[in-house]
């Protein structure tokens, strides 16, 4: 047997290195009667945010080649509804569960970490910097090295929960931002978040999305989010989990040989509710046949 085990950050040791991506696996419980969600390296909840979330109007999402494209806006329940709700049917479930949290400002993500701090079957955090800083005139936390830094500094403060900082590949340098939040403190990476992009409905002459633009995900950004990968292993020395465009096991692979420790489930689950568990055991069956005894030998061996 192929030994999975990966550590994703300090005192966070994975079963296998295969998670969900957060927005699409819902809070976790609704992809149970598919499928034993405890055997997935961890799950990653829907971005929470302090209070509940309406998200967009309109058509939120598309489908275009390769890919679709999703302007949700974070919808959510709210960290309140989400501990008496749906973290405890995630701990009778035994799943490994991350959470991924948002807010408007720097004080809405520490008071996030401050309130998950301490709560029995929460592993870690994803902190999403891909979201509009309103007191800097909308601009994106992740554009910024230095906004991005001085975010993670203020959540590191609140929390002794590992954090992993979810980087936006929508940036002119994503290594520069890498290396500003790991200085930072954070414990681990997660890239990438979506590409923005945009559709157009012919026959309306009209965007397609309510928000006309939306976050582009699936196969079509794969070969960006490798390299973002690879780039970002080079430089830095906490662990990188893998996010784009992932559909099977192979795809998966890339990832870990590119550098990733683990790797991120996203829009395939919404073809095969399936997915992330049957990525988890090709991966398996992959290393077996190549006679790998532990899946860490593997990871960064691209040659």
């Amino acid at each position: 047997m192929v030994d999975l085990k990966v550590e994703i950050a300090p005192g966070v040791t994975l079963k296998n290195p295969v998670l969900t991506a957060s927005g699409t696996f819902g809070y976790g419980r609704e992809y149970a009667p598919y499928f034993d969600i405890s055997k997935l390296g961890a799950i990653i909840t829907k971005g929470l945010s302090w209070q509940p979330k309406i998200g967009n109007s309109g058509v939120r999402i598309t489908e275009t080649a390769c890919g679709m494209l999703n302007a949700i806006g974070l919808e959510n329940i709210g960290v309140e509804r989400f501990l008496t709700d749906e973290l405890p049917i995630l701990q009778k479930l035994n799943a490994t569960v991350i959470v991924n949290i948002f807010g408007n400002n720097q004080d809405d993500y520490a008071n996030l970490a401050a309130k998950l701090d301490g709560i029995i079957g929460i592993a870690a955090l994803e902190i999403n910097i891909s979201c509009p800083n309103v007191k800097a005139g909308g601009i994106q936390f992740g554009i910024d090295p230095q906004a991005a830094a001085k975010l993670v500094a203020a959540v590191r403060k609140k929390t002794s929960l590992p954090l992993i900082t979810k980087l936006s590949p929508n940036v002119s340098d994503i290594v520069m931002v890498a290396k500003a939040v790991e200085e930072a403190g954070s414990d681990s990476l997660s890239l990438i978040n979506t590409l923005i992009g945009m559709a157009i409905d012919l026959d309306r002459k009209r965007p397609v999305l309510g928000n006309v633009t939306g976050g582009l995900s699936g196969p079509a950004i794969k070969p960006v989010a490798l390299r973002m990968v690879y780039q970002v292993a080079q430089v830095v020395s906490i662990p990188i989990i893998g996010i784009g465009g992932i559909s099977n096991a192979r795809d998966a692979l890339e990832f870990l040989l590119a550098g990733a420790t683990a790797v991120e489930v996203g829009t395939a689950n919404f073809i095969n509710p399936r997915a992330a568990i049957e990525i988890a055991e090709g991966v398996e069956k992959y290393l077996d046949e190549q006679g790998c005894v532990k899946v860490t030998d593997f990871i960064g061996s691209l040659a």
